[in-house]
Formats: structure tokens, C-alpha cells, sequence
């Protein structure tokens, strides 16, 4: 046990700890993007019980990656249409494809809901059932977590310090998950910003998908999004959008001093 708390574990656990929460942004966008379809008394439980249920998900999910490692990496079905679409798939490929593309389908539906006349006449939001909410927020939060237990794995073969930077990572997602969220909703213009930064996230997961299956579209190979290209369009976007912003409220000074001379 006293080896458990040497320097190096605990550097390495810190560093996990940072790293999960710098991946588990995008995870929290999207926790707070999905809770606002139950009623508004229930998403910070809906909120803490789908993060608390994840934590306890992710650790069995780490142990199963950590014994079963080559099984996650070993194709077990392929496609070759040549000229068309090749590829070989396995289980990583698989979840990270099909968890880029529903992240893809919320994003644009979100989007779509957005533009939605009813949306801007202040129509009711369709409403989902508590169970269905927390299922697809664990379910997503497990597709998230494939990456950094995979980087965890990158950074040490110890398990317990893996779990406890798991644990550790959960709680803060629970406490930060309310402020993104109520942060969201006093900061309506910033939703957009949150949907399409999520947008990005199922472009980076499809891709990374399309790579770890080696997909080949007519004959040209798919490559994954690099992580510096993924936080080089977030800072673009977030710039774009503060500059937006501000051009926004002075559009409106002017338009309020213009109907004050006139």
C-alpha cells in the first residue's frame, strides 16, 4: 500500500486528473445540453445521478480495457468495396464511430430546434423521461471516457491510481456540471457556441472512428482530427464569438443613440 503513495504516483495522478478534466469538457457540454430536456426541477439530479452512475461505469470499464486490451484492437469484421469503402473494424473503431455520430445528430437537431420558429415564439421544449436522459448521459459519458483511459493507460499501468484520477475527475464533473449549465442559461448567446463546439467533438470522434478502422472513402484514407486542430477551431470559435458579441452591443449602443437624436 505504502507504494501506492510514492512521488511518481501521486505526479501521475495529478496529471491524470488534469487530464481527464481538459477531455472531459466536451463531456460536460454535452451533460448540460442533454439535462435541459426533463423538467427543470429535476436536472441537477438528473445531472449528479447520470455523472454518479458514470464514475462507477468508467471503473469497470477500465478494469475490462486493461484486461482485455488486444481484444479492443483486434478487427472482427470487415468491409472492402473497392474503389468505394474499405475498412476494418474493431470494438475502439466501433464506439467511437457510433458515439461521434450521435454527438453529430444531437449537435444538429439542437441546432435545427434553435432556428425552430416555435423556439423563437417561446414554444414548450419537448420534455424526455428522467430514465432516458440519465441512460443516454452515461451511455455518452462511457463513450468519452475510451479516450482517456486509453491516455491514462499511455501514462501508468496502475490501476488503483487510474481509479482514484477517475473518482476524483467524477466529482469534479458533478460540482462544474450545475455552473456550465446555469452559466448556459443566464448566457443564452453562448448556447450556440456550446452546440457547435459539440459539432466538432462528432467530427473529431467520427474521424478518430474512421482512422482506428483504417476507412478508406474512394480510395482516399480517412485521418483522425489532431487534438491541436480540435483546440485551434475552439479558440477560433470562441474568439469569433466573443468579437460577435461585443459587435453586437455596440450595433445596439449606436441603433439607441441614432432613435435618441431622431
Amino acid at each position: 500500500m505504502a507504494e501506492l503513495f510514492t512521488i511518481g504516483n501521486l505526479m501521475t495522478l495529478l496529471m491524470l486528473i488534469l487530464l481527464q478534466a481538459v477531455l472531459g469538457f466536451d463531456n460536460l457540454l454535452y451533460i448540460s445540453i442533454e439535462s435541459k430536456r426533463v423538467a427543470e426541477d429535476k436536472q441537477k439530479f438528473v445531472r449528479k445521478l447520470g455523472i454518479g452512475l458514470a464514475i462507477g461505469l468508467r471503473i469497470i470499464l477500465l478494469i475490462v480495457v486493461v484486461k482485455t486490451i488486444e481484444s479492443f484492437k483486434d478487427p472482427f469484421f470487415e468491409i472492402h468495396l473497392e474503389s468505394v469503402f474499405e475498412g476494418e473494424f474493431n470494438l475502439h473503431a466501433l464506439i467511437t464511430l457510433i458515439g461521434g455520430g450521435f454527438i453529430l445528430y444531437t449537435a444538429v437537431k439542437e441546432i435545427n430546434h434553435l432556428l425552430a420558429i416555435e423556439h423563437l415564439e417561446g414554444g414548450s421544449e419537448e420534455k424526455r423521461s428522467i430514465n432516458v436522459t440519465i441512460f443516454w448521459i452515461v451511455v455518452m459519458n462511457l463513450v468519452f471516457s475510451f479516450d482517456s483511459i486509453l491516455s491514462a493507460m499511455a501514462l501508468t499501468d496502475n490501476v488503483i491510481v487510474m481509479a482514484i484520477a477517475i473518482i476524483v475527475s467524477g466529482l469534479l464533473m458533478i460540482y462544474m456540471a450545475d455552473h456550465v449549465a446555469e452559466f448556459l442559461k443566464k448566457n443564452r448567446m453562448y448556447e450556440v457556441l456550446g452546440l457547435f463546439i459539440l459539432f466538432i467533438v462528432g467530427v473529431m470522434l467520427v474521424s478518430e472512428g474512421g482512422h482506428l478502422a483504417h476507412i478508406h472513402l474512394f480510395s482516399y484514407e480517412v485521418h483522425a482530427m489532431t487534438k491541436t486542430t480540435f483546440y485551434f477551431v475552439l479558440i477560433v470559435l470562441v474568439i469569433v464569438d466573443v468579437v460577435q458579441a461585443r459587435f453586437q452591443k455596440k450595433l445596439a449602443k449606436m441603433r439607441t443613440l441614432e432613435a435618441g437624436n431622431s
